[in-house]
Formats: C-alpha cells, sequence, structure tokens
C-alpha cells in the first residue's frame, strides 16, 4: 500500500510540482505548486494550502419520500 503523504513529502522535498497518484496513474499536484498559483482554484485539490476556501459544495437534490 502507498502512503499519499509520504509521496507528496518526497516530491515537495525534492522540489517537483507533481507526483504520480499510484492507484488512478494521474498527476497530483504538490502544495509547492498550489502555492505558486496564488489562490485557491475552487477545484478541490488533493493538497490544497489555501484550506480549499473556493470550492463550492453542491447539495444533492435528493427527493423526498
Amino acid at each position: 500500500m502507498f502512503n499519499i503523504d509520504k509521496l507528496h513529502d518526497l516530491a515537495c522535498k525534492e522540489g517537483r510540482d507533481t507526483y504520480v497518484d499510484p492507484i488512478s496513474g494521474f498527476h497530483v499536484m504538490t502544495s509547492n505548486a498550489l502555492l505558486k498559483q496564488g489562490s485557491c482554484c475552487g477545484n478541490g485539490c488533493r493538497h490544497c494550502p489555501y484550506g480549499h476556501i473556493n470550492v463550492v459544495i453542491k447539495k444533492l437534490d435528493i427527493p423526498k419520500a
């Protein structure tokens, strides 16, 4: 089992902006890369250093029984 926190920490120590998620194969941006953006983009990034301040949570439209 891979530890996401360890992968993220290693990428940050090495100065990389991304690392590969071992399960999905997607490139994940590090908090260092996200800091370069200057603000939260609202996409719910895994390592958001801005506390997901611009992420909008949509309510599910569940019909009442």
